[in-house]
């Protein structure tokens, strides 16, 4: 691997060969066996009681599937276990991953797997495909993390000044399978503009682009995303513009990235326009009781409580944006996380000065939002506002 990542190749082979023997062990356990049976249907025997050492630590670690270096899937997961870690008691195994697409099939059918951080848009687009089979009954989702900013780049030097101008040209979609791969064909199928798909890393993508073999390179990640922090404008890289249209609102947000967020590709008091898409955190659908359930349960526990604690330094400025009462339409929320946050609002009431906190925020939005949806976004507010309080 050469360009940007070359002197992260052997601490990256290393990374991957740890996270691959931890995740043999725990597709060969005796829980891995019992979970396929849970998702095959058939019933599995009680678990006999923890005794061992490894029985302890396999019951109380929680396997989530992240990204790669290029995105910030892998952040966020590193971030859970410093946090969260507790020796033998509590530990969050962050697992590389292609993200996107992926994580909702290895979160559906991978053993050993607990959790995984997908695009929202893409758990819609299963549920609509039916490509891995029915998904809305077998999915259930924990949070809303973050947003994710689609960063196009291209060569500075070139003539590239609209996203139309790709059209019929080369421009890397990321790896195959991954959140960037599936969202861009989405965006660009949208807005009606035909490229020559290509995939690859982003440092393969980088030293391509400056060659010129490629027109453009597309990576969709929470800002700043690593790779792309690594980029100078001096280097001869240029991010450009992604309109927010009409095609793109339905499942897309829009978003800015700006000179603090990438101060070597945009220049002091500058911003680019882009579009984002939202991150959410998901978990297989286990039977209320199971052991899977419990563990999952646990992770909720321990996560929760402790938001506050991952919205300070040094961990990643994304989890700023994360409301844990935020909502899905569509979707279940996983039955644990759905008391934890009842029970919020039960402990902290609302107060006349919530209500008109709330009141002033929505006189400030268009006028149109339906009665019922009024008073669903006060409860989600509610719920938000005595978690803070709470921790």
């Amino acid at each position: 691997m050469g360009g940007v990542f070359g002197s992260f190749r052997r601490p990256l082979r290393a990374v991957v060969f740890s996270l691959l023997g931890l995740l043999g062990f725990l597709i060969t356990s005796p829980d891995a066996i019992s979970q396929t049976r849970w998702r095959s249907g058939a019933p599995v025997p009680d678990k006999p009681e923890l005794g061992s050492a490894g029985e302890r630590l396999n019951a109380n670690t929680i396997a989530i599937i992240s990204g790669n270096l290029n995105a910030t899937y892998l952040s966020i997961a590193y971030d859970l276990s410093a946090v969260l870690d507790n020796g033998d008691e509590f530990r969050v195994l962050p697992v590389v991953g292609k993200g996107g697409g992926q994580n909702i099939k290895d979160v559906r059918f991978l053993k050993g797997i607990d959790l995984g951080i997908t695009q929202s848009n893409l758990l819609n687009a299963a549920k609509r495909s039916n490509e891995i089979g029915p998904v809305g009954d077998k999915i259930v989702y924990l949070a809303k993390l973050f947003n994710e900013e689609m960063h196009l780049i291209v060569r500075a030097d070139g003539d590239i000044t609209s996203i139309d101008q790709l059209a019929g040209k080369k421009v890397n979609f990321s790896d195959i399978g991954s959140g960037s791969q599936l969202s861009s064909r989405d965006i660009f199928d949208k807005l009606g503009i035909k490229v020559q798909e290509v995939n690859m890393g982003q440092a393969d993508a980088f030293e391509k682009l400056k060659s010129g073999e490629i027109a453009a390179t597309i990576l969709i990640a929470g800002k700043p995303a690593a790779s792309m922090a690594k980029l100078q404008a001096a280097q001869g890289f240029r991010i450009l513009p992604v309109p927010f249209r009409k095609q793109l609102q339905a499942d897309y947000l829009p978003a800015t990235l700006a000179a603090d967020d990438y101060p070597l590709l945009i220049d002091k008091g500058k911003q680019v326009d882009t579009v984002a898409v939202g991150a959410v955190l998901i978990a297989f659908n286990w039977p209320k009781g199971s052991e899977r359930y419990r563990r999952i349960q646990k992770f909720v526990d321990n996560f929760f409580p402790k938001l506050a604690e991952f919205q300070k330094p040094p961990r990643h400025p994304k989890w700023k944006e994360t409301n844990l009462a935020a909502t899905m339409p569509g979707w279940t929320r996983f039955e644990g996380a759905e008391e934890w946050l009842r029970r919020q609002q039960v402990a902290q009431p609302a107060q006349p000065a919530q209500r008109e906190q709330f009141d002033r925020f929505m006189a400030a939005r268009p006028a149109g939002a339906a009665g019922q949806d009024r008073e669903q976004l006060f409860k989600e507010f509610l719920q938000w506002s005595n978690a803070r309080a709470r921790q």
